[in-house]
């Protein structure tokens, strides 16, 4: 009795530890292939959303390599054996599931005193980019439409072509006059980035505030004043990227309708004078208006923030150091960079901006304004590296809890509601309905 006893007990150790190998491998493997549908399921229906949604970018520079290089967007900026390089093209358009881009009518500062000889001032350089971006609707006709409404934006959608809508980056491109300022909306130019980096002759900016050099406004002018009510009554989006701070807090009491920030990010996360403090985030939520993220991993990420510092106080190092010697300071400068630039932006930091924005302005005042072909090929964070990728916020959005109805706020839906409001003010405007404070009679 007590050797079956025995037996028995032995053969029960045997089953247990034979089971406890295999229950656990069991499990496991019932974890992995339950996890791996719900992973997948996910970007199915994150990839699903995101082609519902508008999707609106309100700010990409391949306008620059189209005028300067010949870039046309049915060409493939991402081939290895390409000789032009672009974070944009119709291919990946299509395959990033984009509805409406806002073309940058990108006017540098060095315009500003060209003469005709010379290729032509700032007005002049708006003209030849609006051209271009005319120019690429008429050879790619079955992809793109020209809009200027946000119902064309929708009829355009519907479709299934993408919208192709300007805004004029530089307020100096109006070349100080009113007249131009209509003659560019009439030509399609939906919002203008009141000032570059450099203060013009009516607005600060942000990229030059610190300069004892540049001679200041402390804000608006009052023609700066009247170019902002002249917008109002057009119907063009206020763009108050790149201002100083005084001059985006002047545009917020002068405007009657909500503004936009076409590529900005917050200052919260990444402490660039070009990114948005909170404060500035209420007051555009107060005012209605919505801010659109810059993908640039410096208005990002405060590490690269610190180095681009570091970067430009080694490069007035280099300068003194070979005085004359531009190339010898640009080599030297790269290695430096190369050996102490920090690791690349995830993309969790770009998601962390959207967040950010929404828990402090809210769900209805973000938005996507990439800054694509405007910033380095190096600056943009992992899983962002061209227009493509951009389901990959939706992704990422839907993996933070975020609703089907927010984020297509986000991705879209939250440009069109402000540029529908601007359209409405115009309206008002035009009839001399509008009672609201600084608005045109």
């Amino acid at each position: 009795m007590i050797t079956r006893f025995l037996r028995l007990r032995r053969l029960a150790a045997i089953l247990c530890l034979s089971l406890s190998i295999i229950i656990p491998a069991f499990g496991s493997a019932g974890r992995q292939s339950s996890k791996a549908p719900d992973t997948a399921a996910l970007r199915a229906r994150a990839e699903k959303l995101h082609r519902e949604a508008i999707v609106v970018d309100t700010h990409n520079d391949v306008t620059s390599p189209m005028v300067d290089d010949g870039f046309d967007l049915g060409m493939r900026g991402d081939d290895p054996a390409g000789k032009i390089k672009t974070h944009t093209d119709l291919r990946r358009m299509k395959a990033g599931g984009l509805d409406a881009e806002f073309f940058a009518v990108y006017v540098g500062a060095d315009f500003i005193n060209k003469k005709a000889a010379e290729g032509g001032g700032a007005a002049r350089r708006a003209l030849d980019m609006i051209d271009a971006v005319y120019e690429q609707v008429e050879r790619h006709p079955e992809t793109l439409e020209m809009a200027y409404t946000v119902a064309d934006i929708r009829r355009i959608s519907k479709k299934g072509k993408i919208a192709a809508l300007m805004g004029i980056e530089g307020g100096h491109a109006i070349e100080n006059s009113l007249r131009a300022l209509r003659m560019f909306y009439r030509l399609g130019i939906r919002y203008m980035t009141l000032t570059h980096s450099n203060t013009n002759d009516w607005a600060d900016s942000s990229g030059d505030i610190t300069n004892p050099n540049v001679r200041h406004h402390n804000g608006l002018t009052d023609f700066g004043r009247e170019v902002v009510r002249e917008m109002n009554r057009l119907g063009m989006m206020i763009d108050i990227s790149h201002v100083s701070d005084k001059t985006f807090y002047d545009v917020i009491e002068a405007s009657s309708a909500p503004v936009i920030a076409s590529h900005s990010s917050a200052r919260a996360l990444s402490a660039h004078p070009r990114n948005m403090d909170d404060d500035m985030l209420k007051a555009v939520a107060k005012n209605g208006g919505v801010v659109m993220v810059n993908f640039f991993d410096v208005f990002l990420d405060q590490r690269k923030f610190e180095f681009e510092k570091r970067s430009n106080a080694q490069k007035e190092s280099l300068e003194k150091q070979f005085p004359g010697d531009a190339r010898r300071v640009e080599e030297e400068l790269n290695k430096w960079r190369a050996a102490n630039a920090p690791a690349k932006t995830p993309l969790s930091v770009l998601i962390d901006h959207f967040e950010h924005i929404i828990k402090v302005a809210g769900i209805d005042h973000v938005g996507i304004g990439s800054d694509f072909d405007g910033v380095p090929f190096t600056g943009l964070p992992e899983g962002m590296e061209d227009i493509s990728k951009l389901p990959n916020i939706t992704i990422e959005l839907m993996k933070r809890g975020y609703s089907d109805a927010d984020i297509k706020k986000v991705l879209g839906e939250n440009l069109l509601r402000v540029m529908s409001g601007v359209e409405r003010v115009a309206s008002d405007m035009q009839r001399g309905d509008s009672k609201q404070p600084g608005a045109k009679k």
